[in-house]
C-alpha cells in the first residue's frame, strides 16, 4: 500500500490546480463546463477573504493530487458552524488510494478544535461511490433535500 499523502492548507500558487481540477470535477460528475476565468476568481476570493473558508490539497512525493474547500454555515439552532466540504477532486491516478480519506481526517480535526457542529457536505444522487466513502468515514445521510435558486451571474 502506498503511504498516505500530507495534508497541507493551500497557497495562491495552487490557485491554478484548484480552477483545473474544479472545471476537471464539474465536468466528470455533472458533465457541466465551468468557466475557468471565473472559477480562478472565485478560488483567489477565498484567499482573499478567510471568512469565506479554506482549501486543504493532499501531495504524494512532492505532486499535489487533490484538494478540498471548507467553508461555513452558522446555525443559530446548535450556536455553532457547520463546517461543509466542497471542491472535492482527486487526480484519476491517485483514486482509490487515500487522498480522500487523508483530507477528510484533516477536516475533522481542524473542525474538532475550532470548535464546530458539524461536517456537511453534499454528493450526487447518482454517486454512489462516493455515497459510500462518505459512509465509510462515518458520515450519515440526512433528511434534509437541497433546493436552489441562481440569482446572479459571474462575469
Amino acid at each position: 500500500m502506498t503511504h498516505p499523502p500530507l495534508i497541507r492548507p493551500a497557497t495562491r500558487a495552487d490557485i491554478p490546480h484548484l480552477a483545473d481540477w474544479n472545471v476537471a470535477m464539474a465536468q466528470e460528475t455533472e458533465a457541466k463546463t465551468l468557466d475557468r476565468n471565473v472559477l480562478a476568481r472565485g478560488v483567489e476570493a477565498v484567499f482573499d477573504d478567510p471568512r469565506r473558508g479554506f482549501y486543504l490539497v493532499a501531495e504524494r512525493d512532492g505532486a499535489a493530487i487533490g484538494c478540498l474547500l471548507v467553508t461555513y454555515e452558522w446555525s443559530d439552532w446548535r450556536c455553532g458552524d457547520f463546517w461543509w466540504i466542497q471542491s472535492v477532486y482527486v487526480v484519476p491516478q491517485a483514486r482509490r488510494g487515500g487522498a480522500f480519506r487523508s483530507l477528510y481526517a484533516a477536516v475533522r480535526e481542524r473542525a474538532r478544535e475550532a470548535g464546530a457542529v458539524g461536517l456537511r457536505l453534499y454528493v450526487e444522487t447518482e454517486n454512489h461511490r462516493a455515497q459510500r466513502t462518505y459512509a465509510e468515514l462515518g458520515m450519515t445521510p440526512c433528511h434534509y433535500l437541497m433546493y436552489e435558486e441562481a440569482l446572479a451571474r459571474a462575469e
